[in-house]
């Protein structure tokens, strides 16, 4: 895509890289993740900040990706679900979704971890009530939430039992 003169310049750290791009200031973040950056685990549901599929976090803060201009994070340090782990080494959370059936389709997913990391790293004792309230702004339309809970549940005692031995 050629740059065209109402272009601007952006800087953002992208998961601990830095990016820098030519974009248009109405460029949204989630496309910019997707498109510019070529990390596609940032999901567009609704479009609208309703279904929190495309939440990431912006210095520790989780945001919806649809609704913010990649122009508004500039310099901020951005975290999406690529941050967390890989196949051979998961994530608490990762490991939790799967092994407590987190997940069906995963359209929501990345949203909900994303949401829970944050949501763990001020409560990271949490009960089931306090969970379901976290993720209250993510929608999940195939495993009715129970075992999402559960998830998070587990990985806050695995997180818990990491930080204890420490």
């Amino acid at each position: 895509m050629s740059a065209s003169q109402s272009d601007v310049l952006v800087k953002l750290k992208v998961n601990g890289k830095d990016y820098e791009r030519r974009i248009s200031p109405r460029m949204h973040l989630a496309d910019f993740l997707r498109s510019e950056v070529h990390l596609t685990g940032t999901h567009v549901g609704c479009e609208h900040g309703v279904c929190g599929a495309c939440t990431v976090l912006v210095n520790g803060k989780s945001v919806r990706s649809c609704l913010t201009f990649a122009v508004q994070v500039q310099d901020a340090d951005i975290r999406t679900v690529e941050s967390l782990g890989v196949v051979d080494n998961l994530h608490p959370l990762q490991q939790a979704f799967w092994e407590k059936h987190g997940l069906q389709c995963g359209f929501c997913t990345p949203g909900m971890l994303m949401t829970a990391v944050e949501f763990l790293a001020a409560n990271p004792d949490p009960s089931r009530e306090e969970v379901a309230e976290a993720i209250s702004g993510n929608l999940c339309r195939c495993t009715g939430y129970q075992t999402i809970i559960d998830a998070i549940i587990s990985a806050a005692q695995t997180l818990r039992q990491g930080r204890a031995e420490a």
